[in-house]
């Protein structure tokens, strides 16, 4: 899987945001809150580099999957009914 330096620039950008905000004792709510703006990159990336090319940025940046894991893990509760979003 070939990354773009741009993909990669953007990954390793969320990985030291969300590594700083565990490292000052965030939890998982605490730190989607936080990185709430770079929700689009994150978008950018997952459309653009694949269902591959996420699983190398997070076996890259471990900080990065821990933030992806964090978004999974949001949409599968809206998704199962399980977190409630206003219409």
């Amino acid at each position: 899987m070939h990354l773009s330096p741009e993909q990669i620039r953007i990954a390793s950008a969320i990985d030291a945001k969300v590594e700083q905000l565990i490292a000052a004792g965030c939890d998982d709510t605490a730190v989607l809150a936080e990185m709430y703006e770079e929700m689009p990159n994150f978008k950018r990336l997952l459309d653009a580099a694949g269902r591959d090319g996420m699983d190398a940025l997070c076996v890259r940046f471990p900080s990065f999957y821990r933030y992806a894991r964090i978004l999974e893990n949001l949409a599968a509760g809206i998704k199962s009914g399980r977190i409630k979003v206003p219409k």
